[in-house]
Parts: C-alpha cells; sequence; structure tokens
C-alpha cells in the first residue's frame, strides 16, 4: 500500500468514543494497518451517542473535512458530504426494522439510500450485503465494492494446556462441548438452537455439552424464547467471555454452532474455523459465502435440520476431521492485512475520481 505521493484522507471516527463492538473492531484493525500519516481521524471531543451523535454528524463533521476524502465506516455519514466513501456492514434497518428500535429503524431507513446514492463509493463486506443495498436503496453497482472481512491471527488452534486453562477459569462443566456465541437479538436465532438441543441431547454421551456465550442470564433467555419454561439439559451459560480466553474457547470446542439468520458477513464461523473447529451454520443471507464447503450449513429456521446438524458433528469424528482441514484453509482466506489494503485502494480510486 505504497505511492508515490502519500495522500491523507479523513475519517469519521466517532464511533470509538462508544464501547468496543465489532463496527469499532473493524475500525481499529484497519486503521493500524493504513499508511502512516495517510489518515486523519475526526471526532467529536466528548463521547456521544443517540441523536446528539448524529448531529454532530451531520452539522459538524462536514465543516471540519476542508474537502478532504472522507471515510465513514460504520453504516452512517453525513449527507452533505459527497466527496465520501462509507462503509455500510449491512441493512437490517431496511429488510428487519421490527428488531430493531423504532427511531433508530426509522432514521436509517431514511438515512441508508440517500447517502448510498449521494457518497463517491460505497464498501460493504459481503455480496449478499451488496445485492440487498442495490435492490433497496437504487445505487449503481459500479459504485458498491465488496471488501472481506478479516480474521484475527489470534485465532488457532491451541494446545490442550491453554484449552484446559479457559475450561477452568470459565467454570465449564466439561471440556467436551458444543460452542455457541449468542447474543439475545432475535437474528441470533438462540431460541431455535436449544429447541435443537433439547431434541438431541438424550442421545448423545453424558459428557457433552451445550456452552453458549454471550448470553446474559437465564431470565433473559426464557425472556427471548418464551415456550422454554427452563433451559434444557446439559446447558452451560457462560455470559460474557473475556477477550482473552475466546481463542480457547473457540479452540477447546468439538464444534461450533451459529445459526443467525441474517448477517452482513459473521466473523464467529470465521474464527471458529481458524481456530481449528468444525462449524455449523444456518444457511441464510452472507453466511454460505463466508464458510464455503467448510462448514455444515442448515436451515435455520428448521429445529430438526439443526438438531441433524449438531448429531452429525458431535458423532462423525472423519466428518470434524475432515471440516478441521477445510476450515482452517477456507479462514486463511480472510486476513486484515488483505482487508486494509482493498479499503485502501477504493479510498485512492474515489479521490481520484
Amino acid at each position: 500500500m505504497t505511492t508515490n505521493r502519500q495522500p491523507v484522507y479523513e475519517v469519521n471516527t466517532r464511533i470509538l468514543t462508544s464501547p468496543i463492538t465489532g463496527v469499532q473492531r473493524y475500525l481499529l484493525e484497519l486503521l493500524q494497518r493504513m499508511p502512516a500519516g495517510g489518515v486523519q481521524q475526526i471526532a467529536p471531543r466528548d463521547a456521544l451517542s443517540g441523536a446528539r451523535a448524529h448531529l454532530w454528524e451531520q452539522m459538524v463533521l462536514p465543516l471540519r473535512t476542508h474537502g478532504q476524502l472522507l471515510w465513514s465506516p460504520s453504516n452512517t455519514g453525513p449527507l452533505a458530504v459527497t466527496r465520501q466513501v462509507v462503509t455500510i456492514h449491512d441493512v437490517v434497518p431496511i429488510d428487519h426494522p421490527e428488531w430493531l428500535n423504532t427511531r433508530f429503524a426509522a432514521w436509517y431507513r431514511f438515512l441508508t439510500p440517500k447517502l448510498a446514492r449521494r457518497v463517491a463509493r460505497v464498501i460493504t463486506d459481503s455480496e449478499f450485503t451488496k445485492s440487498r443495498l442495490l435492490e433497496t436503496t437504487g445505487v449503481s453497482d459500479d459504485k458498491v465494492i465488496v471488501v472481506p472481512l478479516g480474521v484475527d491471527a489470534r485465532f488457532v488452534p491451541q494446545d490442550r494446556e491453554q484449552v484446559e486453562s479457559a475450561v477452568q477459569k470459565l467454570g465449564l462443566p466439561t471440556n467436551r462441548y458444543v460452542l455457541s456465541l449468542g447474543s439475545l437479538e432475535p437474528r441470533k436465532n438462540l431460541g431455535r438452537l436449544l429447541r435443537a438441543w433439547e431434541v438431541i441431547y438424550r442421545s448423545l454421551p453424558e459428557d457433552v455439552w451445550l456452552v453458549v456465550s454471550g448470553a446474559k442470564g437465564k431470565s433473559l433467555v426464557f425472556q427471548d424464547v418464551p415456550e422454554l419454561e427452563a433451559l434444557p439439559p446439559r446447558v452451560f451459560l457462560t455470559g460474557h467471555v473475556l477477550d482473552e480466553l475466546l481463542p480457547s474457547l473457540y479452540a477447546g470446542a468439538m464444534a461450533f454452532a451459529y445459526l443467525s439468520v441474517y448477517e452482513g458477513f459473521g466473523l464467529p464461523p470465521l474464527e471458529a474455523m481458524a481456530s481449528g473447529t468444525p462449524t455449523l451454520v444456518g444457511n441464510r443471507a452472507s453466511l454460505p459465502e463466508v464458510v464455503g464447503d467448510a462448514a455444515v450449513q442448515v436451515d435455520p429456521f428448521d429445529i430438526e435440520a439443526i438438531a441433524d446438524g449438531l448429531h452429525r458433528l458431535i458423532e462423525d469424528t472423519s466428518l470434524r476431521v475432515a471440516l478441521r482441514e477445510k476450515g482452517l484453509e477456507r479462514a486463511g482466506q480472510f486476513n486484515w492485512d488483505k482487508t486494509a489494503e482493498q479499503t485502501w485502494r477504493v479510498l485512492e480510486e474515489a479521490a481520484e475520481d
């Protein structure tokens, strides 16, 4: 990523004043890989949220760009700045507003189509999201560039001592477990996973458990899945997992289940595969293009199909061995250096235009 004359681009970093989630991680990974001196960050002096953050972005940020190309990396950006590249990770507010806060969804349903049509380029993470953008916003095909995400280098197979240490620190009831990362958003589909587990757990060895990380307590699980009066047997909720334990938790799992029904990209399956863990995913949205033939794909709305996929992964050792090798190879195709290089190229092309 070198040029004879070093350009400098402005970056809208207001999201870095908020707690770290997936979009913030994306931005941080790319910022540290951009050419030295190649970007100038612009952010509000104080942490802003909600309407105040959007007001700053629409009213103050345009005055601070000084005509330089602006990169807005988190689904949003100022409508007044046409010399801009915006990264749109998904179009959930347009496709599924019912999953979101009403005012949040309404704002993005208004903003996203107008912003996509006005800016110089749109970066998105997957062909799936590009197709949804073309269909829902009317943006021209040649303006939307797909730049896949990367997998952090810390997600690699771990030795037995590292895995056992994580198992003990998290208080897991067994070292033979299927892992799921499950927030309580409806699209993450935790309810159907739990129902599928209820179908199969009796037929599995007694030391095999389902471990769900990210769920914040049984009461919230039951609120999200009211049909379940209690968790099925042999389900363990870890709550939030510290970042330093996550690679070992992935690597120690017999299998990883990610039955999300809607993802703009979906990093967790790639992280699991990079850790050497056979993976089960839903066959909707971007997940099939992310995992390719390196994971088992099932209909995420079909509880029997989920149950069958889980059962196959747990009982079929040869399948797990084959998927481990395929998964490691597939995950190796995605890295943040490549994402940063492709993103920089899009910024250069937009600036030249």
